[in-house]
């Protein structure tokens, strides 16, 4: 009987506990939109003969140097003059985190 009891007494209580709640994260295809990005790698050089001159330029900042080149559909992310990241740009702005 006891153990009917504790049961009970548990389901209860996680009967009270407010329901579980996940975000849902909406991941875009870029293949839909098929920008071509430069690869990791590529030299500043590269890039600007491909691509031509960036929108703006942010740094170089620390060590190593990083530097950031904006251009309208992505941004390229450089470690001393090599590529380390490309990522695409969207047109929305980002929702704030809750």
């Amino acid at each position: 009987m006891s153990k009917t009891l504790f049961a009970l007494a548990i389901i209860s209580l996680l009967g009270a506990l407010p329901a579980a709640r996940a975000d849902v994260l909406i991941i875009e295809k870029l293949e839909a939109e098929k920008i071509e990005m430069p690869v990791r790698g590529a030299t500043m050089q590269r890039v600007q003969q491909v691509f031509g001159a960036p929108q703006s330029v942010s740094g170089p900042v620390g060590e190593p140097p990083i530097t950031r080149w904006n251009y309208d559909k992505f941004v390229v992310v450089f470690e001393h003059n090599r590529v380390i990241h490309s990522v695409a740009r969207h047109d929305r702005p980002p929702r704030p985190a809750n």
